[in-house]
């Protein structure tokens, strides 16, 4: 893989924590920022579509999020997602042709001590150079087919569906 596609979209990976309000906005997409400080060996570009917590997630959001990685010149694709809606945007995903299209998130923000963000991000990474052509999740350590993974929101993990 000599280039990335990155869709940022919110989710909790971008969230920043207000202390005055005491409440969390998705703030600017956490990943690029991440990926250099990694040092990693391959060219990417990042490309915020959305800022909102998934569950926010509307149908022209997703058919906006398909659109965008139709038009990327490139064949790998990364999306950035929030984790309570992933799976139904994944599955939208499904059928574009010639993409390798890897989403992840994380349960806690990025910028949290502790956060599963990076573990995630590297993941993916690594799935989406390495994967055929397809929709793919990695969450938790692994790499899931949309149609047989589910979030357990009681676990706070995904887990298979």
């Amino acid at each position: 893989m000599q280039h990335l596609s990155i869709v940022t979209t919110g989710g909790t990976i971008d969230k920043i924590y207000f202390d005055d309000k005491s409440d969390y906005k998705i703030g600017a997409p956490q990943i690029g920022e991440i990926l250099a400080q990694l040092g990693v060996a391959f060219q990417y570009d990042v490309i915020p579509i959305l800022r909102k917590d998934s569950l926010h997630v509307t149908d022209e959001d997703r058919a906006l999020i398909r659109s965008t990685i139709e038009a990327q010149p490139h064949r790998h694709v990364l999306v950035t997602h929030g984790t309570d809606t992933m799976v139904e945007t994944a599955k939208v995903l499904a059928g574009i042709p010639g993409k390798v299209i890897v989403l992840t998130g994380a349960l806690n923000p990025a910028r949290f001590q502790g956060s599963d963000a990076v573990f995630n991000i590297g993941c993916a990474v690594a799935a989406v150079q390495t994967l055929p052509d397809g929709v793919y999740i990695t969450m938790n350590g692994r790499v899931w087919d949309p149609a047989k993974v589910r979030k357990n929101r009681e676990a706070n993990r995904f887990e298979q569906a």
